[in-house]
């Protein structure tokens, strides 16, 4: 199996358990979704309100002040502080409580690091 294929096979289950999960997962403006999107050197995430279409709070590695106050250089210390910096915006945006949407990743590594951050944030989910 070459690469290309093995890498679009990946890509596609992903995509798959992700779909899955959607019919599932809903967020609606008391309590809305927590996503998250992992690529091989960045992590990013949204507080979303499905009923309204409308992103509440955002939070990223690649913002300038995250990427200078980063005091650990690791991809997992960065993902646990984008957890916390979307659970400040969220707060702010009156948001307490919200489901948490893995995208099809496994909760694991950087997935985790940034509930965990999140969590310790304030938010519960």
């Amino acid at each position: 199996m070459s690469t290309r294929s093995k890498r679009r096979t990946v890509r596609s289950a992903r995509l798959r358990r992700h779909a899955r999960v959607r019919k599932l997962v809903q967020g609606t403006a008391a309590r809305p979704r927590l996503t998250i999107f992992r690529s091989n050197s960045h992590i990013y995430c949204q507080v979303i309100d499905d009923d309204a279409g409308r992103t509440l709070a955002a939070a990223s590695d690649m913002e300038a002040d995250l990427r200078a106050a980063s005091a650990t250089p690791s991809k997992v210390g960065r993902a646990e502080a984008v957890g916390q910096r979307v659970a400040e915006r969220a707060k702010a945006a009156g948001v307490q409580e919200v489901v948490f949407d893995r995208s099809g990743y496994r909760y694991h590594g950087r997935v985790r690091a940034l509930a965990d951050g999140a969590r310790s944030g304030g938010l519960s989910f």
